[in-house]
């Protein structure tokens, strides 16, 4: 995550809360590229809809380590067969029917479970198709144990199947609801019989006297019963938890992340089934307070949330519905975007053509234009918190994330006003922010997007050093090196208008946002980036056939 920096303790407002989710996944500032964040996939389904959301989500995993585990059992079966009964001295009739049939079948044993592993990896995303492969693979080895145990001339001694450990244990690591396991350890139960009736009539096996059978079948059925037990608590876990995740009209349904205010998840309308992002800020932060206090900061958390969902641009991000949860826990929902933020986007792609660059800041422009009108001032302006969109038929459609670090200018009860907390990410603060000045006003978010923009053109942050402290001593005194190493030459009427942007007195800057887009719309490259090439960038970097990058950055 890029640093995050207070210069005075946490002030107690829906801000610091309202600013979780969005940055929590992106990499520090000069790490190297990572690998893109993992798609949101959906993992409910009629088959896994009675199971928590986390053992459905954690299904392939879980399998792949099931098959592992066996197959790791079966390769000390087989080391055991070939080395440690021959130093003991077996049977030869037994040691006879291992080598010509114990081998072969222990074989394909391993071999299924390195095949079912892989398969775990590759299909973790079609849950609904892990289970089945999960269930088939307990009856087929299930199938070889019972081959091994009775398809021999030498009866084994007299106890209790070892299909009764598979079926009491696979449930616990690979998960079903309780019909299917019911019915799969039923089959797993009945393979003994099975195979000791087939092994009769090939004349493999001798008959053994009806308590004998009793004894080694009888215990199977009983595990198999027995296994349904834990399926019936995970689907009453599953009910509990969902029931939990409920808030208000929205339901909870994947974590996307979680950091030190709370967490973030993707969310759907009880009614509407319109899919949401939910932030989460932890009670823990209401349990340090005063009931007073906690009056006071739910307060601001309403006024401020109301403040936020007032704003109507298309390229500032919709806030659906905020309140408080039961246990005390501050929660908003607000759009689910698909797209990459523009960190991710130099990350994975690189710097950005700067008619391209023109496009986008002028979107976050008018986005800003809106707030800072009405007196806002968002206060954390920077790549993760701008997220490039495909909204239907339109591509390269920027949102303006997180105005949850806003700053009202004005207020009618002071008592509601949050202590001036500078709060912000050291790579894109404004010196006057730094410097701890009273009254921000809307010239320090420009500032911030000029250190977007060279961001974009550059690949680098305006300032880099040892650490975040080192970094605002920089902001509030060098000027910023010549704009280089982009995919293109930055024109010079660019570069002069995000140097006017950085510039240290806010009095030199644009006047607001609007200014600056207009500045911008005036730029030689301003109509260069046009929807084809916006709609050939997407098709063949993020296509529309395949699941995009679905969630908060």
């Amino acid at each position: 995550m890029a640093s995050r920096f207070l210069l005075l303790p946490y002030g107690g407002s829906f801000a610091a809360g309202f600013s979780l989710a969005y940055d929590m996944t992106s990499p520090p500032l000069g790490s190297p590229r990572r690998r893109p964040a993992p798609r949101f996939v959906d993992r409910s389904g009629p088959t896994t809809g009675s199971l928590p959301a986390e053992f459905v989500g954690d299904l392939g995993r879980r399998l792949t380590v099931a098959a592992m585990a066996f197959a790791g059992v079966w390769i000390i079966v087989a080391i055991m067969a070939n080395v440690t009964m021959r130093i003991v001295g077996p049977d030869p009739l037994l040691q006879y029917a291992w080598e010509r049939f114990g081998n072969p079948l222990t074989a394909f044993a391993i071999l299924l479970g390195v095949g079912v592993a892989w398969a775990g990896r590759r299909f973790h995303e079609r849950p609904a198709l892990v289970l089945y492969i999960g269930l088939g693979f307990q009856i087929v080895t299930s199938a070889c144990v019972a081959l091994l145990t009775y398809w021999n001339p030498v009866m084994p001694g007299r106890g209790i199947s070892w299909l009764c450990m598979i079926i009491l244990i696979y449930p616990a690591i690979v998960p079903a609801p309780p019909l299917l396991t019911l019915g799969a350890s039923l089959v797993v139960a009945s393979l003994d019989p099975l195979v000791y009736w087939l092994a009769l009539r090939a004349g493999v096996s001798s008959p053994q006297p009806a308590f004998m059978l009793a004894w080694m079948f009888v215990p199977t059925y009983v595990s198999a019963g027995l296994a349904v037990l834990p399926a019936h608590v995970l689907r009453k876990l599953g009910r509990e938890v969902r029931e939990a995740r409920e808030l208000g009209n929205y339901r909870l349904e994947t974590r996307l992340g979680a950091g030190g205010m709370g967490e973030v998840w993707r969310a759907s309308h009880r009614l509407l089934a319109r899919p949401a992002a939910v932030k989460l800020i932890s009670p823990a932060q209401l349990s340090a307070r005063d009931e007073g206090g906690q009056q006071l900061l739910l307060e601001r958390f309403r006024r401020e949330a109301a403040a936020a969902a007032a704003l109507r641009s298309p390229h500032t991000i919709e806030l659906y519905d905020f309140g408080v949860a039961n246990d005390g826990t501050l929660y908003y929902a607000m759009e689910l975007l698909e797209g990459v933020d523009l960190n991710t986007l130099v990350r994975r792609f690189g710097t950005q053509p700067p008619a391209r660059v023109i496009h986008l800041l002028r979107q976050a422009c008018l986005s800003l234009g809106e707030a800072h009108r009405r007196g806002l001032v968002h206060r954390d302006i920077k790549p993760s918190n701008l997220m490039v969109c495909r909204m239907g038929t339109l591509v390269d459609f920027l949102k303006v994330l997180d105005f949850g670090l806003v700053k009202v200018e004005q207020r009618t009860d002071s008592a509601l006003t949050a202590p001036d907390v500078a709060a912000g990410t050291p790579e894109f603060m404004a010196p006057e922010a730094i410097d701890g000045v009273r009254n921000l006003d809307q010239r320090a978010d420009l500032y911030a997007l000029g250190c977007v923009a060279y961001w974009l053109l550059t690949g680098r942050p305006v300032f880099e050093g040892p650490s975040p402290l080192a970094i605002l001593v920089k902001h509030s005194r060098e000027a910023p090196a010549p704009m280089d190493g982009g995919v293109e030459p930055v024109p010079a009427d660019l570069e002069a208008l995000v140097f006017q942007c950085l510039e240290k007195d806010p009095d030199r800057r644009p006047g607001d946002a609007l200014e600056l887009e207009r500045a911008l719309g005036e730029c030689a490259d301003a109509r260069r980036w046009t929807r084809a090439d916006a709609e050939r960038w997407w098709e063949e970097n993020l296509p529309s056939e395949t699941p995009a990058l679905v969630g908060l950055r």
